[in-house]
């Protein structure tokens, strides 16, 4: 099997293969994967983005992560804000590094990618802090967060399109790293 390195990545250059990562991971069709394109090309247009990809030698996208300091007028902070207040964690909206995306393609999940571009990119954060939101519920997703140090911030979610209510999730930075085998 390829190895896989880690690297910084110009996302919207890529954002075709990155969208076609994320709709083989979360199962999205191709009407949902049209209606994201500009939404993550947005985003990383957004003040202080930043994105890396898990590529294989032979250059093919294995997983990326994206994301950038919190901003309060942002859409998401819209939605989570009112139900981080309701659990008094509405603080966690400021001064916080958030992980928009982080998808790996099912044919490389399980071999520490995922762990590797998330500890990668908030390793770069200056913020003190890290937030996210994931599907409400257990996955191998929710399992790493915790293993990372983020924590049930609030929880059901619910996002004005989703299906599936979610949990918005925080952890200080850096994040938990593995004990070193001796």
């Amino acid at each position: 099997m390829d190895n896989v390195v880690i690297a910084p990545c110009d996302l919207a250059e890529r954002v075709d293969e990155a969208l076609a990562v994320q709709a083989v991971a979360f199962g999205l069709g191709p009407e949902e994967v049209a209606i994201r394109r500009p939404i993550v090309l947005r985003h990383l247009a957004c003040p202080g983005a930043r994105a890396l990809a898990a590529t294989t030698e032979r250059g093919r996208m294995a997983g990326f992560v994206y994301g950038m300091p919190n901003d309060r007028a942002h859409w998401w902070s819209s939605v989570v804000e009112g139900y981080l207040r309701e659990q008094a964690n509405d603080q966690w909206l400021d001064d916080s590094f958030v992980i928009t995306e982080l998808h790996v393609h099912p044919d490389f999940q399980g071999r520490g990618i995922g762990r590797r571009l998330i500890t990668a990119i908030t390793d770069t954060a200056r913020e003190p802090r890290s937030i996210l939101s994931a599907i409400d519920g257990e996955s191998p997703a929710r399992h790493l967060y915790r293993a990372l140090g983020y924590r049930d911030l609030a929880r059901p979610v619910h996002f004005p399109s989703a299906t599936r209510p979610y949990a918005v999730m925080g952890a200080p930075l850096p994040l938990l790293r593995r004990p070193s085998a001796t």
